[in-house]
């Protein structure tokens, strides 16, 4: 049957997906194999990494259309040297793709299909919200069968994936990059500022619509430069934020007859909402894939193109490692106290390691998060998550759903005062559960902790330090072991 590839990038977050034979083997990050964080263009490793998983390519497709793009760039001011690449002319410096047949699909389109047609079901509501594709900021679509139908979009300049892009910037952040530091800094804060955001920023936030009243792609420059509190701004902005997307999932199930919710685009990332959203019960079923934002559309490229369903393989597609761990001595140092590095198996493909490219720790003590944030080089204020055997989830975390494998809700901790490590200041954790079929090695890592000190969950946080993508081959996790002194298996 042929391969097909998936490209996203020329504007951020570049990857690269191959679907062989109806069965995507392979997805990466090209921040991955260049070192550059967020890094929008492919590179020569990454392409030959891929191609070792293909073989009579058919098609290769783009995750979006860019001269429509282009047209918006142009008449919003925004074209850039990078934006203002077209696909065809920039994949001819790679011969085994340019030779291929170059289709497009459309931005939201991509993210939608590839979220839906990933998930487990035939009939769903699709939402798509993130900062902007070539015009659309938020679309809203009809999964019945291999139909996908779009009900509603929202249009630039108006998009809530923008707005806190903007307000991330303007809290000496960086713009789709650091959005999640953002939202980690609302629970230190009030909303104090809401009022003054909602009168001078956003015209109507009565869901489904979203209406700002200037234009934020470029930020918001020096607004107030009085406000010199940035947490109680990002409390003040999340609030709104979540106000919204509440307004918006009820108009939804209202809007679509359906019990199921496929939710993907940049804004997904915002785990704080998600949590939230699950505890709602508006949807019997939800399903977030592992990578709903730009990058993750390599795969909704091919999906989109394809327009039908196949099995989620898992989200560990990237490069592999195959190294023996012995998982009992792994097991013992962990239970006495020293941070360990884990690199095996594929990587993720994602945002988060899940296992595979993972610093791990004992959730138990007091100092642990001030330990891994000196490694990692963060700021001490930010939270880590815990790695939990499934089974056990819900004796440590108010579980709003059976399984949270993608670290994609923010739920409470039943005793944060026992696990400090994994635990945020306002009591909640952004919680990753783990079966033995989803992940054998972390999931006996985790059942031989259990029996040492009858914990069932680990710290779990990715194998980097603060602006460097996550380790992808085994010279990079053996070089940062030796680099911080942590011992990496």
């Amino acid at each position: 049957m042929g391969t097909v590839i998936g490209v996203s990038g020329l504007a951020h977050d570049g990857a690269l997906a191959v679907m062989r034979d109806s069965e995507i083997v392979f997805a990466a990050h090209a921040e991955r194999y260049s070192r550059t964080k967020n890094d929008p263009f492919l590179n020569h490793a990454l392409v030959e990494d891929a191609l070792q998983y293909a073989d009579h390519i058919t098609d290769v497709v783009f995750y979006e259309r860019p001269r429509l793009r282009k047209i918006r760039q142009v008449c919003s001011g925004q074209l850039s040297a990078v934006d203002g690449r077209l696909p065809a002319h920039y994949l001819k410096q790679f011969p085994d793709l340019a030779q291929s047949p170059l289709k497009v699909v459309p931005h939201h389109r991509a993210h939608a299909a590839g979220a839906y047609f990933s998930s487990p079901f035939r009939d769903a509501a699709v939402v798509v919200v993130d900062a902007i594709g070539e015009w659309d900021t938020l679309t809203v679509w009809r999964g019945n069968g291999r139909n996908l139908r779009r009900i509603y979009s929202l249009r630039y300049p108006h998009s809530i994936g923008l707005f806190y892009s903007a307000f991330t910037q303007r809290a000496g952040l960086k713009p789709n990059e650091e959005e999640y530091i953002f939202m980690g800094m609302a629970a230190y804060g009030e909303p104090r500022h809401r009022d003054l955001i909602r009168r001078e920023i956003v015209e109507d936030c009565t869901a489904p619509a979203f209406r700002l009243r200037r234009r934020l792609h470029r930020g918001l420059g020096n607004w107030h430069p009085e406000i010199t509190d940035n947490l109680d701004l990002a409390a003040s902005v999340q609030s709104i934020v979540e106000d919204y997307l509440t307004g918006l999932f009820t108009w939804v199930r209202k809007s679509v007859p359906s019990r199921n919710l496929v939710y993907s685009g940049g804004v997904a990332f915002n785990c704080v909402f998600n949590g939230k959203l699950a505890s709602m019960h508006l949807f019997d079923s939800i399903w977030i894939p592992p990578n709903p934002g730009d990058s993750g559309s390599a795969v909704g490229a091919i999906l989109a193109h394809r327009a039908d369903f196949l099995p989620w393989p898992g989200p560990y597609l990237g490069t592999g490692i195959q190294r023996p761990v012995d998982v009992g001595r792994l097991a013992k140092e962990l239970a006495a106290g020293q941070i360990v590095g884990l690199a095996n198996g594929r990587a993720e493909y994602g945002p988060r390691a899940l296992g595979n490219r993972s610093l791990l720790a004992d959730p138990r003590g007091p100092e642990v998060k001030a330990r891994v944030n000196d490694i990692k080089h963060r700021q001490q204020f930010r939270p880590f998550a815990p790695v939990v055997m499934e089974e056990y989830a819900d004796r440590y975390f108010e579980m709003p759903l059976d399984e949270t494998p993608y670290m994609q809700y923010v739920v409470r901790c039943r005793d944060s005062a026992a696990y400090p490590a994994i635990c945020h200041v306002d009591g909640t954790s952004r919680v990753q559960t783990v079966r033995r079929d989803q992940n054998s090695l972390l999931y006996s890592l985790l059942e031989q902790f259990r029996e040492l000190t009858g914990c069932a969950m680990l710290l779990n946080t990715s194998l980097n330090i603060r602006g460097e993508p996550i380790v992808n081959t085994w010279d990079q996790a053996a070089e940062f072991g030796r680099r911080y002194d942590v011992p990496v298996y």
